[in-house]
């Protein structure tokens, strides 16, 4: 089992940025991906980006690109996603979860946090 919990989110203004965390715990993972994925009221779960626990590479949702970073310290166990310029259609629930495979689908993850809420003011 792999156990992962969300942080960061909150209220922010349109043009500001957040570091979302998610601190991953339980078996060793180091084959894993970790993936950040997104939803907003009404609309499906949305890929942003993931990265590999090992080597630390990193893909993204071309929509994505040159807002969003994801990064890993694996001394804290927590994968982050740096978001900066943020726009009212950033607001939604986000999510971290852990695979075994390079998926950019939800069905390709096995465990999924609880989520953390970001709500971009205009």
């Amino acid at each position: 089992q792999v156990q992962l919990v969300e942080s960061g989110g909150g209220l922010v203004q349109a043009g500001g940025s957040l570091r979302l965390s998610c601190a991953a715990s339980g078996r060793t993972f180091s084959s894993y991906y970790i993936g950040w994925f997104r939803q907003a009221p009404g609309k499906e779960r949305e890929f942003v980006a993931r990265i590999t626990w090992s080597g630390g590479s990193t893909y993204y949702a071309n929509s994505m690109k040159g807002r969003f970073t994801i990064s890993k310290d694996n001394a804290k166990n927590t994968v982050y996603l740096q978001m900066s310029s943020l726009k009212p259609e950033d607001t939604a629930l986000y999510y971290c979860a852990a695979a075994n495979r390079a998926a950019s689908t939800p069905w390709g993850y096995d465990y999924w946090g609880q989520g953390t809420q970001v709500t971009v003011s205009s």
